[in-house]
């Protein structure tokens, strides 16, 4: 319980630090320019360029969703299993990471009123790259319009996979599943840098967010953490 309660606190301090630390840096624009091409004002992929669209959002959504019902219906009509009054503990942490992950990642994005970067003036859009302590200038604020781009909603669903990580008992594939989840996650996050959607910083907090949300998780349920 010492150890989960440690391992909590270790993601919520690097939380605070990377959200300071990418606040005050330059490290977004210098990715994301990568992802711009300033001579003809566009970003690498169009956001409906198929099949990439259906590939990174479409498809991968609809497929996790998919996931999580199975988890979900497993727990709901095989109670009497063997296998899965075993691993039911482990089940509702996979269950409740799929639903808590996105929905708390997305209830924080629709309020803390960010720009993507397609909205930033250097990408050709109407608002000054800020960070989320900042409030917008006056003649901003005029603009009436509500940003929700921070962080990253759609990677969050893939980064809610980690929540795997408890399901296994071999190290091994505890980091296997970590690592499956992670390059999910990151592709998910990617797609959208390239179409101007997101910030790296952007997904790079979701991830350890969506892990935080995760070890809250896995402790309240009580199932084996970190040593």
């Amino acid at each position: 319980m010492a150890s989960s309660n440690k391992n909590i606190f270790i993601t919520f301090a690097i939380l605070i630090v990377i959200i300071v630390f990418f606040g005050l840096s330059n490290t977004d624009e210098y990715i994301q320019n990568f992802c711009f091409n300033f001579e003809t004002q566009q970003w690498i992929l169009s956001p409906n360029l198929e099949p990439y669209k259906f590939i990174f959002y479409d498809g991968i959504k609809k497929l996790l969703i998919i996931i999580g019902i199975l988890f979900l219906f497993s727990l709901a009509f095989y109670k009497k299993s063997q296998t899965i009054n075993t691993y039911k503990k482990k089940i509702i942490v996979i269950v409740l990471s799929a639903i808590f992950v996105p929905a708390l990642v997305g209830g924080l994005k629709s309020n803390t009123d960010m720009p993507c970067p397609r909205d930033v003036t250097m990408y050709g859009g109407l608002y000054p790259k800020t960070k989320v302590w900042e409030l917008y200038p006056q003649e901003v604020l005029e603009l009436g319009h509500k940003l929700k781009c921070w962080p990253a909603g759609h990677a969050s669903g893939g980064f809610a996979l980690m929540s795997f990580f408890f399901f296994f008992r071999k190290r091994k594939n505890k980091y296997i599943a970590l690592s499956v989840a992670l390059f999910i996650g990151w592709a998910m996050g990617s797609y959208k840098m390239i179409i101007g959607d997101h910030f790296f910083s952007h997904t790079f907090i979701t991830m350890v967010l969506s892990w935080l949300i995760i070890l809250i998780i896995a402790r309240v349920v009580k199932v084996e953490q970190l040593n």
